[in-house]
């Protein structure tokens, strides 16, 4: 099973400790365990470490990807602007001998931490298997593939790829999205009629094809 392309925030919001600790920003996810590890004790993770699990897309510019920038009103020069306080690899609003530089890329333009993408949108969907009645409830990314969304149904079902799946009598192509089979997400318009989402979650059919393959 290849791992997740794309995430959810309430997958990124259980990386929230110190010993595992994910953040999102600007479209990314990123694993910063391994920062935290290097930098361990040093008071400039704790911006970071406060916000582990959490989006912080509002400490970058999206034009520059780089940290925001403001004007000092004191000194008028440009520097970084982190009302949490400076954190790893910002340097210091003044020169210091003691700030060591030499780290190569800062962390939030390193691809070494990125382990996937935030999706844009989550939808829920039902996934009913028609052999044993079996109902489970799923969280996925908008931008997921039938296959992908086959991954993280995997977990209640090992023989998940025994199955056709199928929306409205019809059966999915694995390769494309939900809403590329047919299937739009019709959040805003049930949002918009006033309507329970959870009285209209889509349901995905799986029809047994008489084997056993295991994922």
């Amino acid at each position: 099973m290849s791992p997740l392309k794309y995430f959810t925030p309430n997958e990124v919001s259980v990386h929230n400790s110190a010993d595992d600790l994910w953040v999102s920003f600007l479209g990314k996810v990123c694993d910063l365990t391994p920062l935290v590890k290097e930098y361990r004790g040093d008071i400039l993770l704790m911006p970071i470490i406060e916000c582990a699990g959490k989006d912080i897309s509002h400490w970058f510019d999206p034009k520059t990807k780089d940290v925001l920038t403001h004007v000092d009103p004191v000194t008028s020069c440009v520097k970084y602007f982190t009302p949490r306080g400076r954190f790893v690899h910002v340097p210091p609003p003044c020169p210091r001998s003691d700030w060591d530089n030499d780290f190569g890329r800062p962390w939030w333009r390193d691809s070494r931490y990125e382990v996937g993408q935030l999706t844009a949108k989550t939808r829920w969907v039902r996934v009913i298997n028609t052999l044993t009645s079996q109902e489970q409830l799923l969280e996925v990314c908008s931008e997921e593939t039938v296959d992908e969304v086959e991954q993280r149904y995997v977990r209640y079902n090992a023989h998940a790829s025994s199955y056709t799946w199928k929306y409205g009598g019809a059966r999915l192509t694995m390769g494309l999205t939900l809403a590329e089979n047919g299937m739009p997400d019709e959040d805003a318009e049930l949002d918009l009629c006033r309507l329970d989402r959870d009285l209209y979650t889509p349901a995905l059919c799986l029809h047994f094809n008489d084997d056993l393959t295991e994922l």
